[in-house]
């Protein structure tokens, strides 16, 4: 009786350790870019876990730059376009492929869920020829455009998955009420629908936030710019000559809003991501 529960003690503790291990190795990196980004240039290169002088002239250096705030706009707008059209596509399309009866539905399903396995550099040159005859090269637009295209697939997939999920005779009601199916949608579905949408909407949110190679590619002008190019072109000499302090700094106000908004909606989103994974 005492070895079994010293066998269940070792494993609670062995397993709270593990627990501890990876949010130390998923938290430091970012632990370690908070206290370099208050550190003054003279101790950059100081090894230490608390720093000894305190400093936010990083902050108050990428801040000057009207170009930094600017990108920082662009990713904002980029983003939550990305987001709004992502989610209004995702949701019509979740209905008809979810509780509409047609040919050739399982077949639809298999080449959106095709079309997110291609890499992104795969289709860079003939994406950019799209973007070139578009006229929308060095436009917030052609970013926009680009960032759907690889979100909706995911998007559409799992909101699909969660609309097969609802009761049938809620539609049946709403119908026997003369509802349309857009009024069908909107009222009876949408409230149901939060946390695939939380968690869609989150991760397509982090995708167009954090994107570079599209943004490098489709973007000329410090005007139109994200963020994560922004924070590349912050350039020097060496790598002792490097900037490294305010890259951190921005790179700390760059994560901190995705930080944020993880936890406010942590719950929709595990509730999301495990939607439909058990039937009832």
């Amino acid at each position: 009786m005492k070895q079994r529960q010293l066998a269940k003690i070792a494993k609670r503790v062995g397993f709270w350790a593990l627990i501890a291990l990876i949010m130390v190795y998923a938290v430091f990196p970012f632990y370690y870019a908070v206290i370099t980004s208050l550190k003054p240039s003279s101790d950059l290169f100081q090894v230490e876990l608390w720093p000894s002088n305190w400093n936010l002239d990083n902050y108050a250096q990428i801040f000057s730059q009207s170009s930094f705030i600017r990108a920082i706009f662009n990713s904002v707008v980029v983003a939550f376009s990305v987001v709004f059209i992502a989610l209004l596509l995702g949701i019509t399309a979740s209905y008809a492929l979810g509780r509409v009866r047609f040919r050739g539905r399982s077949t639809v399903m298999l080449v959106i869920l095709g079309v997110s396995m291609f890499p992104q550099v795969a289709v860079l040159s003939g994406l950019f020829e799209v973007i070139r005859a578009l006229n929308l090269y060095n436009n917030p637009l052609g970013l926009i455009l680009s960032y759907t295209i690889f979100t909706l697939p995911f998007t559409v997939w799992v909101l699909t998955t969660f609309m097969k999920e609802l009761p049938m005779e809620l539609e049946e009601a709403a119908i026997m009420d003369g509802a349309t199916p857009w009024i069908t949608i909107t009222k009876v579905f949408l409230p149901l629908m939060w946390p695939a949408m939380a968690t869609t909407g989150l991760l397509a949110f982090i995708a167009a936030w954090n994107e570079f190679l599209f943004a490098l590619t489709f973007t000329l002008t410090d005007a139109q710019r994200t963020v994560p190019v922004a924070i590349a072109l912050l350039s020097g000499g060496s790598a002792y000559e490097l900037p490294w302090g305010p890259i951190m700094a921005a790179s700390v106000v760059v994560t901190v809003p995705l930080v944020i908004l993880v936890i406010i909606f942590q719950r929709r989103i595990v509730s999301g991501l495990t939607a439909g994974a058990v039937k009832g």
